[in-house]
């Protein structure tokens, strides 16, 4: 194999190679001859189809399947050879046809940025940490009581946390919005705050009118924002009831014989799981937010900047339809966030690779096990994830990612940041 390297560009390398053809015939032979032995085909008996046959039906397939595993396995040979960490995969020209003996096909690709030794001792790192306390079980439990609470007819005016049906219209200036029958929990703020807070003290049956200033995000676009004479028609008035946490309610979460303190030690373990991941992801964050700005200058692949970039255009188009929302944003929009991605993943690769930073096969699969115990068919999900190396090398990312976070804050002058329960929990 002759093989030959070209910068083309800071990263775009042309890599020639040559090999032999008749290495590339030998490989066409070898799978005729397996296809002839395999292949079933009505006329002629199993193992018994001539060559001839063969070549006919399917030589053109056996051929392009022969050149791409020559080119894949000599490309990763001369990569090697060559010492390149290509970007991505390369883009392939070749006619096939050997000529003077050879066949020769040309990659052209992008390659990572030699970055030299990264130092990570000067980083301010901010570390956050957190418990679980009592009052946090408290409030999950709290929680589920109100995820399972019942909902009965009131007697009575509406309140705080009742569920209301009424009907309602709305006049604006140059605007009118015909009579609609809705619901809402008194306070949740869905129909907005001015409405919702008329709607106390008020029974069913009664009528009224009230000014209301829409909220800017209003479930409605048409009032979404604006300021209205609405008139009101209260149907329904309905009180919450929770349920008691007694044996029969701890049960239900699955929990034998309704013990109490087996239900809080669970509702512990799940609050510290999701604790757990939580701190991992705002150290992460942080890191990752460190090292860029240490890195101003880093030469990033172009085309891991465009394809991050289109993925992240695609997953928005696919998220606008999804809730009948108009999309008109050009690829460009997401150029600058794609970049930050790209350079975040190119330093965190270069350190794991630098520090020889593998993902940990136990966290692996507790983090497997964390996503399935989400699902009602838990052992499903962990064949399904096992057999899909796709999933998988996304489960040995995210685990190696943190790994490497977790390894800049030992090596970093990180200080801690103690937070409530709550606090780390909260959307950064």
């Amino acid at each position: 194999m002759q093989v030959s390297v070209e910068n083309v560009g800071k990263l775009e390398r042309k890599l020639v190679v040559r090999l032999p053809a008749d290495a590339y015939e030998s490989t066409v032979r070898s799978r005729i001859a397996d296809a002839g032995r395999n292949v079933r085909l009505k006329g002629f008996r199993p193992g018994k189809v001539p060559t001839t046959v063969i070549e006919q039906r399917f030589g053109a397939q056996i051929r392009g399947e022969a050149m791409s595993e020559l080119v894949r396995t000599s490309f990763q040979q001369a990569v090697s050879e060559q010492k390149l960490r290509p970007a991505a995969s390369p883009a392939i020209s070749t006619s096939g046809e050997p000529v003077d003996g050879q066949i020769e096909y040309i990659a052209t690709f992008e390659v990572l940025p030699e970055l030299g030794k990264l130092d990570v001792a000067s980083l301010n790192i901010s570390k956050a940490v957190a418990s679980v306390a009592d009052t946090d079980v408290d409030t999950m439990i709290e929680t589920l009581r109100q995820q399972r609470r019942a909902w009965t007819p009131a007697e009575r005016a509406v309140q705080a946390g009742d569920m209301a049906l009424f009907e309602f219209s709305a006049q604006g200036e140059g605007f009118t919005h015909e009579r609609e029958r809705v619901g809402t929990i008194v306070g949740s703020g869905a129909m907005g705050a001015d409405l919702e807070n008329a709607l106390v003290g008020h029974a069913v049956g009664d009528e009224f009118d009230v000014d209301v200033a829409f909220p800017a995000d209003f479930r409605n676009p048409a009032l979404a924002g604006k300021t209205a004479s609405v008139s009101v028609k209260l149907v329904r008035v309905q009180e919450a009831k929770l349920p008691e946490v007694d044996s029969a309610f701890i049960a239900s979460f699955g929990i034998g014989e309704g013990d109490l303190e087996k239900f809080r030690t669970d509702v512990r373990a799940n609050l510290e799981r999701e604790l757990s991941g939580v701190l991992a992801m705002r150290l992460k964050n942080e890191v990752v937010e460190k090292l860029i700005a240490a890195h101003p200058d880093i030469e990033l692949p172009q085309g891991m900047v465009e394809s991050e970039a289109r993925a992240l255009h695609g997953q928005a188009q696919a998220q606008a339809q999804q809730q009948g929302a108009p999309f008109a944003v050009d690829v460009s929009a997401y150029s600058e966030v794609a970049r930050r991605r790209v350079c975040a993943g190119v330093l965190i690769g270069e350190l794991a690779r630098q520090n020889d930073i593998r993902p940990d096969s136990r966290r692996v699969a507790e983090l497997l096990a964390t996503i399935a115990s989400t699902y009602e068919e838990p052992a499903q999900v962990i064949e399904l994830y096992q057999r899909d190396p796709q999933l998988m090398g996304g489960l040995q990312n995210r685990v190696m990612e943190d790994q490497v976070a977790e390894w800049v804050a030992t090596h970093a002058q990180t200080t801690e940041q103690t937070m409530t329960f709550n606090e780390a929990m909260r959307q950064q």
